[in-house]
């Protein structure tokens, strides 16, 4: 039986022992440190610039500098990891897409000339500043790739 076909029986919270479970490790401090030390590898790997990677990630300067160092004192927050998410997606796309790291890894940086892009990076879309930017350019190499955009 699959795991959307099971039966999950609420708790008393209301909520069931699946979602408190998958919520409550998603928010904690463990959690963080290994999404972030996961960003901080990918970014490394694209070669981005401490002012490039605290703009992906959407905080501030003290807040970008702790994470960096490992100082995390708390989970991230609902926007972080929807953040988080998308740069994991756009790094796995272009790992599937071009099986060859170096080249995968230079594509964020290299102009581009579909029209999403209008002949500018996608790590320039990316910093634009907003989800929606990390989102399209997530869809569109899901597009490329043969997924669902």
């Amino acid at each position: 039986m699959s795991l959307s076909a099971q039966a999950i029986k609420p708790s008393k919270a209301g909520k069931s022992s699946k979602e408190r479970t998958a919520s409550g490790d998603l928010h904690s401090p463990a959690a963080a440190e290994a999404a972030l030390r996961t960003f901080f590898r990918i970014v490394q790997a694209w070669d981005l610039s401490n002012e490039e990677q605290q703009k992906l990630l959407g905080c501030g300067r003290s807040t970008f500098f702790d994470w960096k160092a490992g100082r995390i004192k708390a989970g991230l927050d609902g926007a972080t990891l929807e953040r988080l998410s998308h740069i994991f997606g756009i790094y796995a796309g272009l790992q599937i897409l071009l099986p060859i790291p170096e080249r995968a890894d230079a594509w964020v940086k290299k102009p581009n000339t579909a029209p999403l892009f209008g002949g500018r990076s996608a790590l320039e879309r990316m910093l634009a500043g907003q989800v929606s930017d990390l989102f399209v350019v997530r869809q569109y190499l899901d597009a490329q790739r043969g997924g669902v955009a």
